[in-house]
């Protein structure tokens, strides 16, 4: 696909997304690299860009340089903001109370320990949505327990094959003391992104080593 034609359709993806405002973004193709440039008004919007973004056929790769524009006078002190954090944080069932969070200026850091991936997940998401949050850095660590290497490679596997929306034939799985390793080629983006879930998913995986590739 040509590059003229493939900025035009990730624009026409984000303008299509009601969660972003494509107003104060440009868009640059290089060979199946997408370039998000400009200025969005929340860290939300700035990741929900780069997934419309990676929903377009042909795009291999998007590089994400959307900043998040300042609150001038509105912007919160960091224990302000810090409070509306953990707030939100505890609100949400699926967060655990063994997470914390520190702020150096409308910058969020998570810390402390969850179960579960998708505990830490969750808790980026609800961070990344609070206002005023520039930017989220996930340092959670995960404390579930290392079942054996074979066990969680089979279930994985088994994962793969129950998954309609996954085509998993190009995809090898290897494990080492809680961390996964996927590599090989997937048709898509969404194929990517629920090989990784599916992999997170696996009891006792502490990491995900994602050398998937996505071919066209």
């Amino acid at each position: 696909m040509r590059d003229a034609d493939l900025e035009l359709n990730v624009n026409d993806e984000l303008v299509w997304d009601p969660k972003v405002d494509p107003q104060m973004i440009a868009v640059s193709a290089d060979d199946g690299t997408i370039t998000l440039r400009g200025t969005v008004r929340s860290l939300r919007q700035k990741l929900e860009a780069k997934r419309a973004a990676e929903r377009v056929y042909g795009v291999k790769k998007v590089d994400n340089q959307l900043r998040v524009r300042t609150l001038d006078e509105t912007s919160k002190e960091d224990e302000e903001l810090r409070a509306d954090v953990l707030q939100a944080l505890m609100l949400d069932s699926l967060v655990p109370a063994t997470i914390d969070v520190s702020i150096d200026g409308a910058f969020v850091t998570l810390s402390g320990t969850a179960d579960f991936q998708y505990q830490r997940d969750e808790a980026e998401f609800v961070a990344s949505s609070v206002p005023g949050v520039f930017d989220v850095t996930d340092e959670v660590e995960l404390t579930n327990s290392k079942p054996d290497a074979g066990d969680v490679e089979h279930a994985i596997k088994d994962a793969f094959k129950r998954n309609a929306k996954l085509d998993a034939d190009e995809l090898s799985v290897s494990t080492t003391s809680g961390t996964v390793t996927l590599d090989g080629a997937v048709g898509s983006w969404s194929e990517h992104d629920e090989a990784v879930a599916a992999a997170w998913a696996a009891p006792g995986v502490t990491d995900v080593d994602d050398r998937i590739r996505v071919e066209y």
